[in-house]
């Protein structure tokens, strides 16, 4: 599934009006990722409160997901091509699931095994820090931590558009 330029929109709005309530008001030009606090599985911080340290990434793509979801049945061998494609010029991919019994979670992981970092948030908190209202949702974003794309849903028709954002982003 994938949605309009309007619900794009709709996404990025949600994340400047995160931004200005953690900034008491003040607007970025750009949205900013919010901190999270969670870690992949492997014990990898994914966005950390920024310290000033540049992150080991050039550019996170960073996708909610649920078990549940049809969608991300399609989307999780795609984001395996990604990662092999694109980890060695600075991609990283961390898809955090937001099924609130972990063993759901896991059924869907060992029919789709990824190859790239999972974190796990059954509270959702997360998401709603960054605004998402369908899954799967995606974002991509840049070590300044600005947001720069947005995407809802995912189509095999999504892939060109989303693999062309990353690579203009990674040059």
């Amino acid at each position: 599934m994938s949605c309009s330029p309007a619900r794009r929109h709709g996404l990025r709005t949600a994340l400047a009006l995160a931004a200005i309530a953690s900034t008491g008001g003040a607007l970025a030009a750009e949205p900013r990722a919010p901190a999270l606090p969670l870690r992949t599985a492997a014990g990898e911080p994914i966005l950390p409160p920024d310290d000033g340290v540049a992150p080991r990434w050039k550019v996170l793509y960073l996708d909610f997901w649920a078990s549940w979801c049809g969608p991300c049945r399609q989307s999780f061998p795609w984001m395996n091509e990604l990662h092999e494609r694109h980890r060695a010029a600075g991609l990283a991919i961390v898809a955090i699931n937001l099924d609130a019994r972990r063993e759901d979670a896991q059924d869907f992981l060992d029919r789709l095994p990824p190859r790239f970092a999972i974190a796990f948030d059954p509270g959702g908190a997360s998401a709603a820090a960054f605004g998402v209202k369908a899954m799967p949702s995606s974002f991509l974003v840049g070590p300044d931590r600005r947001v720069l794309h947005a995407h809802r849903g995912f189509r095999p028709a999504d892939r060109a558009d989303l693999e062309r954002r990353i690579a203009a982003a990674l040059a």
